[in-house]
């Protein structure tokens, strides 16, 4: 039934849930699996600014940085959770980009069968997949979503 599964991920409880469940649809249809997470772009926002000059480059470089490191992380523990399954997946990071475009343009690009996601997840710095992106997913993917609650 499916042959290509993007499942997006942010680290959460539930997005475990959600990739233990494509998981199982995977191994029942024989499907790839494609695990995704998305980190925002990096923005710096200081009042006042305009009176002082700070090399900004610097700062959202190390920012980038260790928002690569945690988007590893992520993918690192999901591609663990899938061995324990006996599974294999795909490892995806999308820089600079929200939850909902990461996944969206990961499944267009892979051909994807089916998307699987979190209904919501954790918030915070490099940690994406709210409930509005799983909403944004649904309203723009014309591949069937399912969504995990």
């Amino acid at each position: 039934m499916y042959s290509r599964i993007v499942v997006g991920i942010d680290g959460s409880e539930l997005a475990n849930k959600a990739l233990r469940h494509a998981l199982k649809l995977a191994k029942e249809s024989e499907a790839r699996v494609f695990v995704v997470t998305a980190t925002e772009p990096s923005l710096i926002i200081a009042p006042g600014a305009e009176m002082m000059a700070v090399n900004t480059g610097e700062i959202i470089a190390e920012l980038e940085a260790a928002k690569t490191k945690s988007a590893a992380a992520t993918l690192d523990e999901a591609e663990e959770l899938a061995k324990t399954t006996g599974q294999t997946i795909e490892k995806i990071h999308v820089p600079s980009s929200l939850a909902a475009d990461a996944i969206i343009s990961t499944a267009q690009a892979q051909g994807a069968s089916l998307i699987v996601m979190g209904s919501h997840g954790r918030r915070g710095l490099g940690r994406l997949l709210l409930g509005s992106q799983a909403s944004e997913v649904l309203a723009r993917s014309d591949i069937p979503v399912l969504v995990v609650k």
